[in-house]
């Protein structure tokens, strides 16, 4: 009955009633000098689960068309693994630390900081949003009058016809695959157990696989959607002259996943088409923030990236000129995730990520990673990490000495550094930072982290007062079992 539902409500979505698709046509076909943009972001999506990638289960054939027609980053990161700092990065291009209020969850965007869709409508593009934009949080706390995103529009069809010829901007904020899930959807929808490969941080149970295929089911639906879209703009003749952008706001709903700054947290799929000037057929392993996309879009629109923007805009590499230098790392961090610890406190951490090792700095490691073990305002135990069939059996499991390693590399309280020597742990789930061979490596990735927070003016570098703690939180209280990120 769910998915029924939700059949009718995407074709309202997506290409609204007829009269306004044939009021959009008559209008989309003029084709603009400057690149159109279409963004298409999902919430809570992982690398490496496409098809582009090498995953054998999950169906995306419209992300890797993208990959084929455009440009496939193996090495794409959100800046932070939390969905509210994550949108704001990439909507302002600066990292969450600079945005007070807008590196929480469920907080607020000051509107002192300036947002590419604002640019690029001054700049006399169209803007606008469908669906998640900016948040979850309460944007009018921040002195905004509309979602940072643009103008909220039900759908694409409804915004070219409100777009009158301009070239424009859109932001395609689906809610797949975020939780909850129809418990054995995936199953139900004819996928395989005995397909999933389950990652070594979770149990390797049915319940599990299951819950995976739950998730695969909604990340299909998303590339469903978004192929839908693309259909709508060749219709128009306005494809070619289109960027189009198919990526994640940060890690899959799963424990040790999101909220984390672990890869499962933080690497994210990313595919770029734009024929008019991006040879397709490429996969590039240079290092890029979502952060980097705000930068990218003002350049593309002929635009000047803004002095305060700590993103670089990767417009040549999409079109193949000089490979530019710093590209072999990027810098991730969080802080107050959902407020699930007693004092309204944040989880702060800051990271480091080469091809080679993954440098982490928990800065209150006296505090539960996931949240504490005891409900406090929000979500519910651990709340950090949300309410799924995985966690409940990997929390059921604690106690039994053959699975509580599980629990203890999701939820147990972490030392002040991780690393992981990727070469020989690409899970990251063996942490060496201790081992004396690997002293030089932590003291290069230390050292290069603490340059990095100091050029980007991260107040942790310099009075680390835990202001994040004192920030509003506008997530519903007492929301057990239901998630609230």
């Amino acid at each position: 009955m769910r998915l029924r539902k939700f059949t009718v409500v995407v074709v309202t979505l997506l290409f609204g009633c007829t009269p306004a698709a044939r009021a959009a046509d008559s209008v989309a076909k003029k084709k603009p000098d400057r690149p159109n943009i279409l963004y298409c972001l999902a919430d809570d999506w992982s690398w490496p689960h496409a098809g582009a990638y090498g995953d054998k289960v999950i169906r995306t054939p419209t992300f890797d068309r993208l990959a084929k027609e455009g440009v496939l980053f193996t090495h794409a990161f959100c800046a932070a693994p939390s969905c509210t700092p994550s949108r704001a990065a990439m909507l302002t291009g600066q990292a969450p630390h600079r945005l007070a209020e807008g590196g929480n969850l469920w907080g607020f965007l000051p509107n002192r900081f300036q947002v590419y869709p604002d640019l690029l409508e001054q700049s006399g593009y169209a803007v606008g949003f469908t669906r998640k934009g900016w948040g979850p949080g309460n944007f009018q706390a921040g002195g905004w009058k509309r979602n940072p995103a643009g103008q909220n529009f039900r759908s694409l069809a409804e915004f070219l016809k409100a777009a009158s010829g301009k070239p424009f901007c859109f932001w395609f904020g689906s809610q797949d695959p975020h939780r909850p899930y129809a418990k054995g959807s995936g199953l139900a929808a004819g996928m395989k157990l005995a397909d999933v490969v389950v990652p070594p941080c979770l149990p390797d149970t049915l319940e599990v696989r299951s819950d995976i295929l739950d998730y695969y089911l909604e990340a299909q639906r998303f590339d469903h959607e978004v192929g839908q879209l693309l259909k709508l703009l060749e219709a128009f003749g306005q494809l070619d002259n289109t960027i189009v952008v198919m990526t994640g706001d940060n890690g899959w709903p799963f424990p040790r996943a999101k909220a984390n700054l672990h890869d499962s947290g933080t690497r994210q799929p990313l595919a770029v088409r734009w024929p008019a000037k991006v040879k397709g057929g490429r996969a590039l392993d240079d290092f890029v923030s979502l952060t980097d996309l705000a930068p990218t879009f003002l350049e593309a629109a002929g635009l000047k990236p803004l002095a305060e923007m700590t993103g670089r805009s990767f417009l040549g590499l999409l079109t193949g000129g000089e490979r530019p230098s710093g590209r072999d790392r990027v810098f991730l961090e969080r802080e107050r995730h959902a407020n699930v610890r007693k004092g309204d406190l944040s989880y702060p951490v800051r990271a480091v990520r080469t091809k080679e090792f993954l440098y982490v700095r928990n800065l209150r490691p006296e505090r539960w990673p996931g949240g504490d073990p005891e409900y406090y305002k929000a979500v519910g135990a651990f709340g950090d990490c949300d309410g799924s069939p995985t966690k409940d059996l990997i929390l059921k499991m604690r106690n039994d000495s053959n699975t509580a390693r599980f629990f203890e590399l999701a939820f147990a309280k972490r030392p002040a550094e991780e690393l992981y020597d990727l070469s020989t742990d690409p899970h990251q789930l063996v942490n060496v930072a201790a081992q004396p061979e690997f002293g030089p490596a932590k003291r290069r990735l230390r050292e290069s982290l603490d340059r990095w927070t100091k050029e980007t003016a991260d107040p942790r570098a310099t009075q680390d007062d835990d202001r994040w703690d004192t920030y509003p939180y506008f997530g519903a209280e007492a929301r057990q079992p239901a998630q609230t990120n």
